[in-house]
């Protein structure tokens, strides 16, 4: 028993693998600082809140628009049973190829060039979405398809550049509540999209009086995609807006650094960050963080099961007896937002409740997860009715949970990232940990696969 209890407690001999110094954070929580630190900002707080939620924006669209992707791919059977898996794959595959060429470029790197080209990206793709909701809508399933593929793989390289530039660019202010913040909205992203779906079906929904003929998406449907597509090209253009305040604070910052060090070697604000910069190889980051890292691959890989399974779970209640939210169309988005919903609680209890100085707890908290998986099949599969008939079960003790452990768990360990690091590793830190987690992603979307015929 004790040598259980002794995997559970940090080794001190672990030099290389220790917080560096410790102090209290605006919660009055233990947290680890440096000399360098700069002052906590509610303002800053919410704008890499705003960041978190355009990263996401687009992965949690794509997933949560699936009853409308459905209607476009009605006319081929194995278009509409794989679609979804193939949409996860193309992202994830995309985002993962962006991640690692990044991560490898650090010395040069301008991070806030990155975020930008990432938003302007989202506003081109989105608004060609917009504009396919009401134009070609005789197009083919198989074109259709290419057409799809074609804009996730444009926001996965987008995705990519977001990430690698958001959590590198955080993590250089050397405030963990900064990374926490970007996890935060991407709870966010991953609540609001459903609830945009819902209420355009609400308000507008699909018509039953009149059947599509094959081919075709019905009015209800096309206004409901199109208020969805068009909600994204907002929050893409705002969060570029927002980000400008918030690089010229950190040149600020970088500045201050210099005048009290050696700003008179340097002609620039981004001559003076390379100088401070280290360029660190991801071997030596992973023997640094490899709990964390390990953590958050193990966490998204098995996270990426439940957009397979959620489309596929229709409402228990009989369809005659089913008000308008407990249609599919509307139902679906239900079940995204529920998942997503406990994955934002979680996000948030992060700061609340912290628990990154055992990492390896983290390590296997991300392994038990995996239990939630076989839940799915008690659920009610394509309607034909579940070992355990019930919403209640469905959305709040499997969705709800499911997305409660991964937020609290992966914000826990992105936010270690910058603390177990020295001061010029840490955004080479934050960028290896955004890897990480996109390689759990990618790996967890092949998984998937496996998962797209029940």
């Amino acid at each position: 028993m004790d040598r259980i209890r002794s995997l559970f407690k940090k080794r001190e001999d672990e030099q290389e693998y220790a917080p560096l110094t410790e102090e209290t954070d605006f919660l009055g929580e233990s947290r680890h600082e440096d000399e360098h630190a700069v002052p906590f900002s509610w303002i800053e707080y919410g704008i890499f809140v705003w960041l978190g939620i355009a990263m996401l924006w687009a992965w949690n669209m794509f997933l949560a628009a699936a009853p409308y992707f459905q209607t476009r791919f009605q006319e081929s059977d194995w278009i509409l049973q794989n679609f979804q898996s193939a949409v996860i794959s193309v992202s994830t595959i995309m985002n993962l190829l962006a991640m690692i060429i990044l991560t490898n470029i650090q010395y040069t790197a301008s991070y806030p060039f990155r975020i930008n080209i990432a938003l302007y990206i989202n506003v081109g793709v989105f608004s060609l979405l917009t504009i396919s909701t009401r134009l070609f809508l005789d197009t083919p399933p198989t074109h259709y398809l290419w057409f799809l593929l074609s804009m996730v793989a444009l926001t996965s390289y987008g995705a990519g550049l977001m990430q690698n530039g958001a959590f590198a660019f955080a993590a250089s202010f050397g405030r963990p509540e900064y990374m926490q913040a970007i996890m935060a909205g991407q709870g966010v992203a991953g609540v609001l999209p459903p609830v945009t779906q819902i209420i355009s079906v609400l308000v507008a929904p699909p018509s039953e009086s009149v059947s599509a003929a094959p081919g075709e998406v019905d009015d209800g449907t096309g206004k409901a995609a199109f208020i969805y597509f068009l909600t994204a090209v907002a929050i893409s253009v705002i969060a570029a807006l927002a980000f400008i305040p918030l690089v010229r604070r950190h040149n600020h910052i970088v500045e201050a650094r210099m005048m009290e060090e050696m700003a008179s070697s340097f002609n620039s604000v981004e001559e003076a960050e390379r100088a401070a910069r280290k360029v660190v190889s991801m071997v030596t980051l992973f023997k640094k963080l490899h709990w964390f890292a390990s953590a958050v691959f193990v966490c998204f890989a098995v996270t990426m099961f439940f957009p397979v399974f959620t489309p596929k779970i229709l409402s228990a209640t009989p369809p005659a007896e089913a008000d308008a939210l407990l249609k599919p169309a509307a139902f679906i988005p239900l079940a995204f937002f529920c998942w997503n919903l406990g994955d934002l609680g979680g996000r948030a209890g992060a700061l609340v409740l912290p628990y990154r100085e055992r990492p390896f707890v983290l390590f296997v908290i991300s392994i038990a997860r995996v239990l939630f998986i076989p839940l799915y099949a008690l659920c009610n599969l394509h309607g034909n009715g579940g070992v355990i008939n019930s919403d209640v079960f469905y959305l709040l003790l499997v969705q709800f949970p499911f997305g409660l452990t991964n937020g609290w768990l992966a914000s826990n360990c992105m936010m270690a990232s910058s603390e177990w690091v020295e001061e010029g590793e840490r955004e080479a830190a934050g960028g290896f940990m955004g890897l990480c987690l996109v390689a759990g992603l990618t790996f967890g979307s092949l998984l998937s696969f496996t998962a797209s015929g029940v």
